[in-house]
């Protein structure tokens, strides 16, 4: 039987321009909803001198002074922004170029994936002839001024006669893999009345020049510290694709967006919520994330999940978070000696710092010097104690196996600790769940999809 607890918003967590809409199906009852809207309002003043004292410090925008966000947490969302944007190419107006489908999609895996049972479970409309019935639109939208500034963009809808907004989500997938791989949660997705989008991440897909692309930008990002290949570089990436989303369509609901990964997609959800409630004045974005089914391929199924749970984490325009395996503690496991399993997923890189450091094999003082340098912050203060706390209120259902090595749950015991602290004190304890599936290590299963996808109709629909 899984493992389950509740958990819900932070206390200094502030609500969107549009709370009075949102917070009834957020925090259940209206008169609820409107208890938690009242004492945000009061909070917003209450905090807005604190915040005041540290614009000088933390470089805060405008927009988050707005929004009221307490000192923490806008201190937090402001070095996240300091480090993303250390290692950018000039900044481009966003612009969108007409793309044609992929005919052979690049798998930086050796044989290419052929099926994923799991993906394939997901829950999808009686229709018939449905393939048919589906709109795909492909794209490019340039990020910023190079190589890896033009992001490849797939999207799939059902043909309405009717032009109403829809709920929108946006997938990611796992390393090695691409937003091909994606087609069968698009289609499953795009059946029940959503608008599924799935993108390349850095260094994938289109993105990708030969089988070792990602490896080669992970060992660069080590070697010259120019670029941030394992998650942040993506995140800057969905920040311009949410702004393509809601400024450019007529077709979304911009307060129904969501976001999922595949194992690598799951992470860049977390970072992108911070990013993203600095960045703009729109609100709420779903996010979920799932993982690679299989463990056939030792590079496959590492990061999606993780995704979801930084995207959420810097965009509060993300409405509902489903990470699937990839929620972890990195200063824990770097503490408790559990590193290993993440480490052999991205090991060349860390095998070459080894090298580097004149070691003779690869040790906590190791994995610690890389993850500053490749992902500085991802270890420290933007790790899992400090993020998953700032989800509050939005619903969130963390989905794991009870033996991940990548993921042990030992390591979320202070964060979920400290989340359901921030859900209760919102009153929307019922928001926030972790299921820990027995018997699973670090794949997805038929069963994740599914809890996933109910979590994210029963908040978005």
């Amino acid at each position: 039987m899984a493992v389950s607890f509740l958990l819900g918003p932070l206390s200094h967590v502030v609500a969107p321009p549009t709370a009075a809409r949102l917070l009834p199906q957020t925090c259940g009852p209206s008169v609820r909803a409107h208890s938690l809207r009242f004492s945000l309002l009061l909070q917003k003043n209450r905090v807005a001198l604190r915040v005041l004292r540290v614009i000088k410090a933390s470089q805060l925008t405008q927009d988050e002074l707005t929004m009221g966000s307490d000192c923490a947490v806008a201190q937090l969302r402001a070095q996240f922004i300091q480090v993303l944007r250390s290692r950018r190419s000039p900044d481009v107006p966003l612009r969108v170029e007409p793309a044609k489908p992929v005919a052979n999609p690049m798998y930086q895996e050796n044989p290419p994936p052929t099926f994923s049972e799991a993906m394939e479970s997901c829950p999808k409309a009686d229709i018939e002839n449905l393939k048919d019935l589906l709109v795909e639109e492909n794209l490019y939208l340039h990020t910023e001024a190079s190589e890896q500034g033009r992001l490849p963009v797939l999207v799939l809808s059902l043909k309405e006669s009717s032009r109403s907004k829809r709920p929108a989500i946006v997938f990611l997938h796992s390393t090695h893999k691409c937003k091909e791989w994606l087609r069968p949660l698009l289609e499953a997705y795009a059946s029940r009345g959503y608008i599924a989008v799935a993108v390349d991440s850095r260094y994938h897909g289109e993105r990708a020049s030969s089988l070792t692309t990602y490896r080669d930008a992970l060992v660069s990002s080590w070697k010259k510290g120019n670029t941030m290949p394992f998650i942040f570089d993506t995140v800057w990436d969905l920040i311009k694709l949410a702004d393509y989303l809601t400024q450019q369509r007529d077709d979304i609901d911009f307060t129904r967006i969501g976001i999922t990964g595949e194992s690598l997609g799951g992470w860049l959800n977390k970072y992108w919520i911070c990013l993203v409630m600095i960045a703009s004045n729109f609100e709420h974005v779903l996010v979920m994330i799932v993982s690679n089914c299989g463990e056939t391929n030792y590079w496959s199924s590492r990061t999606a999940g993780m995704h979801a749970w930084f995207a959420a984490f810097a965009d509060t325009r993300y409405f509902v978070v489903a990470p699937i395996i990839g929620v972890q503690g990195f200063r824990w496991a770097i503490d408790s000696d559990k590193w290993q399993g993440r480490v052999d997923s991205i090991k060349a890189v860390f095998e070459v710092a080894c090298a580097d450091l004149g070691k003779s094999e690869i040790d906590k003082e190791v994995v610690e010097k890389v993850w500053d340098r490749i992902a500085p912050g991802l270890a420290s203060q933007f790790d899992a104690p400090y993020s998953v706390p700032t989800i509050a209120p939005r619903p969130l259902l963390i989905l794991n196996g009870a033996d991940d090595p990548r993921c042990p749950l030992s390591g979320l015991d202070i964060p979920l600790s400290k989340a359901q602290k921030a859900y209760e004190e919102a009153g929307c304890s019922d928001n926030l769940k972790l299921v820990a599936e027995p018997g699973v290590g670090h794949r997805m299963t038929p069963s994740m999809v599914v809890q996933a996808s109910d979590w994210f109709d029963r908040f978005l629909k």
